[in-house]
């Protein structure tokens, strides 16, 4: 069997559990209706499905896209029956709850014992409401982020209207630090957004010189940690980025994707802010919506409305069952993912046919074709890529600022960007499986140049 179906036992106990806590209510039984016809069209449904790629299976080392744990998938779905809102304690008592059980677990994964935070429908909406905070304590005032940053920061401060600026990465796809502080010196920035696991690269903005400039020049820090945010966790980051996970807790703001490296269905972001006044921000009069609750519920704090308690439930049933804690199952996972991506990059730098100059900080890897030229070596990625995906091994492809390849291309480079593969094992299974992708990409790439040794 391809899929996890284990949890549909689980599942099918726990519906019957949830039912008896409303045992008392007058006998009512919904009509199901259209059986047949409802039997149709799922397996249309299921057909339909079909046209994806594997993004549960290891040799799926492509995009971000991570298969949700079984007891999430389930929980989410047993919410289903009751299909909380958690715009407010009405609409979902128990989630509401669960909700802020679980958000308060995240925050103390950083070191905030304090803070006002909840969940939202992804990243990008979760940085949306870091910057419109920021927006509001300093209204006119600069946003920089790194060039490298993902690209919702300069669309979100448009939304906004607040000015925005990139600012150059180095070599290794991170802030540069002399560029920050050049910026910083004219004075009207309001917020710097580091990165922690940036999309391209998964590269590690230098959060404690960032905090150093913070004490020189008065701004606010978002950590856009979407992608990264739970390796804090884990015991085999490399010296910098160690040091960047360790002064989290010292930013003003921090976004979590839980539907990322927290094994959840999409979709399900994060919000967390250090400082629980800027609560001040999200106070709106409503009068028809709360009515038997007196007690803060999430719709006052957050720029959503109605928002899905059932991502409530999952998250809070998987962290129920894998604790944020160091040196726990959920935290050997993500030790999996960086030892497979640092497997692979060993290979790829042993072998003649690539160039990986960029050692992985997380769990992303890229590397480039060698070819004689900026465009060879672009058009050898491309035809890699296909193969691979011939031979059932899904990578993805990315453009990077040749500038990343010192030395690759001595002559004058006829583009400023070259097009990379790029792998994502964010599945703890790929260490197991990386013979495999290694024999899968190397039989890719002695189609395509077969002079070139990939051994």
């Amino acid at each position: 069997m391809t899929f996890e179906t284990d949890s549909m036992a689980w599942l099918e106990e726990a519906v019957e559990r949830l039912a008896e806590g409303f045992a008392g209510l007058p006998a009512w039984r919904p009509a199901a209706g259209h059986a047949e016809r409802s039997r149709a069209v799922l397996a249309e449904a299921a057909l339909r499905l079909q046209d994806n790629f594997p993004y549960f299976h290891p040799l799926y080392a492509g995009q971000m896209l991570k298969t949700p744990h079984p007891v999430a998938r389930a929980a989410y779905t047993l919410a289903t029956w009751i299909n909380p809102n958690n715009h407010a304690r009405d609409g979902g008592r128990a989630s509401s709850r669960m909700e802020i059980e679980a958000v308060a677990e995240i925050a103390h994964m950083f070191g905030w014992t304090k803070h006002l935070g909840h969940l939202t429908s992804g990243g990008t909406f979760a940085n949306l409401e870091a910057l419109w905070v920021a927006g509001q304590l300093e209204p006119h005032k600069t946003i920089l982020a790194s060039e490298q940053a993902h690209y919702t920061h300069a669309r979100i401060s448009a939304v906004l209207r607040l000015p925005f600026e990139p600012v150059p990465a180095d070599t290794h796809g991170r802030l540069s630090m002399p560029h920050l502080e050049q910026r910083l010196q004219r004075g009207d920035v309001s917020t710097v957004v580091a990165t922690l696991g940036t999309t391209a690269l998964g590269a590690i903005d230098p959060l404690p010189e960032i905090l150093a400039l913070r004490e020189r020049y008065g701004f606010r820090l978002h950590v856009d940690a979407a992608y990264g945010g739970y390796f804090g966790l884990t015991a085999t980051l490399g010296g910098d980025a160690r040091a960047a996970f360790d002064v989290v807790g010292d930013a003003d703001s921090v976004v979590i994707d839980p539907h990322k490296h927290g094994l959840q269905p999409y979709g399900c972001g994060c919000i967390l802010f250090r400082d629980p006044s800027v609560g001040r921000f999200y106070k709106h009069d409503s009068p028809y919506t709360y009515f038997t609750s007196q007690d803060l519920h999430l719709g006052e704090i957050s720029l959503e409305c109605s928002r899905a308690g059932a991502s409530a439930v999952a998250l809070w049933a998987t962290q129920r069952l894998l604790p944020l804690m160091r040196g726990g199952e959920f935290a050997a996972m993500l030790e999996d993912c960086r030892a497979a991506a640092l497997d692979l990059h060993q290979r790829l730098s042993a072998a003649d046919a690539f160039v990986a100059p960029i050692p992985p900080e997380l769990d992303i890897v890229v590397w480039a074709v060698r070819g004689a030229s900026v465009a060879e070596s672009s058009e050898r990625a491309r035809k890699i890529f296909d193969a691979a995906a011939r031979r059932d091994l899904h990578l993805a492809l990315v453009q990077l600022p040749v500038a990343m390849f010192p030395g690759v291309w001595p002559e004058a480079p006829e583009a400023d960007t070259v097009t990379c593969l790029r792998s994502v094992l964010m599945k703890p299974e790929h260490r197991a499986w990386m013979d495999q992708i290694w024999q899968r990409l190397s039989a890719a790439a002695q189609e395509i140049l077969p002079s070139s040794s990939t051994k």
